[in-house]
């Protein structure tokens, strides 16, 4: 037994009540309880929060017709969203081999594509580039391809971006080129595509001379025509001339109307001038030949202007192609001259305006 002096020197261990600390632990536990559900409720709502945004990323990305890609350069191997599996016509989440995609490419597009995406890998950089495609259904569209490589320790490691369907756009774009460039008409160049070229092609002439020729066309017997029968004959009468035009000049740089019943054709840069002379003769015989109109033969005719190109500007070359014409139909009609230098008679300025 220990004696009463030994108890004494015996430190005491105080002993609290066993509710008390029942009480602590409970409370303890209803705190984290509560930081526990302030937590869960804070992830469902970050969860939603994040659904949400996927469901408007992924609805937006459909609507663009936009879609995520990217590819691990050691392996080849792709991954796409939804979008780009639709814009080619694959089944969503289908195997991958990007040979096989690159065959969707037309050949140009695919070209031009590996000349891009090669480049950006050696360089570390990224492209866009707009390109053709045959979708796995057969469907021709156009693609906004937008691509960045990733790289790790200086070694690029990986190429992602954006893939777009721009087809709408392109033939939208394609449609307000066409309105801008072409005579509704006749389906024929208009004046402001005719004026583009020739600006380019005297200006390339004057660094690297050439053969070839600016040849104008005035229509002989239209406005008898269309005093006569109309409007609506007229036009029609326009049209065939467009049609044999194309087909007397198929192998000239362009075949354009630049007025009512005037027209101008830019021949090959190769042609000499017997060759230049031989396509002023076959236009003039294609347009002779009578267009039919329910039965009555209506008869038009063409003379033609002709001047070769030299070092001049496009403003010199229209005056001396006009000029010649004047002397073509001077002579009669239905016949073509070539400017020679001191033509001056009868200039007719304004076209050149």
């Amino acid at each position: 037994m220990i004696d009463l002096a030994m108890r004494h020197r015996l430190p005491m261990r105080k002993v609290g009540r066993p509710g008390a600390l029942s009480r602590r632990g409970a409370a303890r536990i209803a705190e984290l309880e509560a930081r526990l559900a302030v937590q869960a409720t804070l992830i469902r709502e970050q969860a939603a929060s994040l659904a949400h945004s996927q469901k408007i990323f992924d609805r937006s990305s459909a609507a663009a017709r936009i879609g995520v890609w990217q590819c691990n350069l050691a392996d080849q191997a792709l991954v796409w969203t939804d979008v780009v599996y639709d814009i080619f016509d694959l089944p969503r989440g289908s195997a991958l081999e990007r040979q096989e995609i690159v065959t969707c490419y037309t050949p140009e597009s695919a070209a031009e594509l590996h000349v891009r995406r090669s480049q950006a890998i050696a360089e570390r950089t990224g492209f866009c580039l707009d390109a053709e495609i045959v979708t796995a259904k057969g469907n021709r569209r156009w693609i906004r391809i937008t691509a960045c490589v990733e790289c790790e320790d200086g070694v690029a490691v990986r190429i992602f971006g954006l893939k777009q369907d721009i087809t709408e756009e392109k033939i939208l774009a394609d449609q307000t080129r066409y309105l801008a460039e072409i005579d509704v008409m006749t389906g024929l160049a208009n004046r402001s595509q005719f004026q583009s070229k020739l600006a380019a092609w005297t200006e390339l002439c004057a660094e690297h001379p050439a053969p070839g020729a600016l040849l104008l066309l005035d229509l002989d017997g239209f406005k008898q025509i269309n005093d006569t029968f109309g409007h609506v004959v007229g036009d029609e009468c326009l049209r065939e001339v467009g049609r044999r035009l194309e087909s007397a000049c198929s192998g000239a740089q362009l075949v354009s109307r630049i007025g009512g019943d005037e027209f101008a054709v830019l021949s090959g840069p190769n042609l000499d001038l017997q060759a230049i002379s031989a396509l002023a003769l076959a236009i003039i015989e294609r347009l002779g030949e009578p267009i039919d109109h329910c039965g009555t033969p209506l008869r038009l005719g063409g003379s033609v202007g002709i001047a070769l190109f030299e070092a001049c500007t496009p403003s010199e070359l229209l005056v001396r192609a006009d000029t010649a014409l004047y002397r073509a139909k001077a002579a009669g009609r239905n016949t073509f001259r070539i400017f020679r230098p001191g033509d001056t008679a009868g200039l007719r300025g304004h076209r050149a305006a």
